[in-house]
């Protein structure tokens, strides 16, 4: 496991923090671990949600450490079993990830924030995808952008490499919030935990369900959901947290979700 990634558990929270001076860069080895941390993560029953964030307060990640590859690290390597940053490509992750965005935040950096749920942003963080300039492509940003905000603000992004600012991020609706630096961590815990808190079952069926309808009709997906073809659906409509919600509601107090 590298010593360049933090992490910490907290109360089925878990805190991944990408920790490479100057600029949080990943080279082939870092993308590997932070592969099987998400991977562990993901399959870890007592773990719930996690929070991704990059150390310091200049870099969240300024994407491929171009570095690395200019001493051997090829471009097509071996990332990982989650794709580049641990996160992109990584198979059945059905919980909610928090990306708390803490400064640059750029190229595969701004593409592991397009792979998490819910962005916060600090007042002075900035993003783009300068990969045109450097005659190369965005390709996990080319896929997941134009489907997060409007098709020719992401070709804008795409086409010109230019930077721009967490307020233009939070009007185009991709930040969730935008948050004094000095908050962003507290916030990110805030909303974990909160989360935390929450159905697990019901969670996954949801990421499951909005992963899967990308490719698929309105109809089609929703025969899925009804005829319980979705493993996450199945599970939950026999679930014992299915009973638990309709009780706590009918009995006018707190559900207590169990995860199965």
């Amino acid at each position: 496991m590298s010593d360049q990634i933090r992490t910490r558990h907290d109360g089925g929270v878990l805190e991944v923090v990408i920790d490479r001076p100057k600029a949080n860069a990943i080279d082939l080895a870092t993308s590997r671990a932070l592969g099987l941390i998400f991977q562990d993560f993901r399959d870890d029953p007592t773990l719930r949600v996690a929070i991704v964030s990059g150390a310091g307060e200049k870099f969240f990640c300024a994407g491929w450490d171009l570095k690395a590859a200019a001493s051997g690290d090829a471009v097509d390597g071996d990332y990982g079993v989650g794709g580049f940053g641990g996160l992109q490509e990584l198979r059945d992750l059905n919980k909610p990830v928090i990306c708390a965005v803490n400064g640059i935040c750029c190229g595969g950096g701004l593409e592991i924030a397009l792979s998490t749920d819910l962005i916060l942003a600090a007042e002075h963080a900035t993003f783009a995808l300068p990969e045109i300039r450097s005659g190369t492509v965005a390709d996990a940003a080319s896929i997941k952008l134009p489907k997060r905000i409007p098709y020719h603000i992401a070709m804008d992004m795409l086409l010109t490499g230019r930077w721009f600012d967490v307020h233009e991020a939070h009007r185009w609706g991709f930040v969730n919030e935008i948050l004094p630096a000095v908050r962003l961590m507290e916030r990110a815990w805030e909303l974990a935990r909160l989360l935390a808190s929450g159905p697990p079952l019901v969670y996954a069926a949801i990421k499951e369900i909005v992963r899967e309808a990308e490719g698929s009709t309105f109809q089609t997906a929703m025969n899925k959901i009804t005829k319980r073809q979705f493993a996450t659906v199945d599970r939950l409509y026999s679930s014992e947290d299915q009973l638990e919600g309709a009780r706590a509601f009918a009995e006018k107090r707190s559900p207590i979700w169990k995860g199965k």
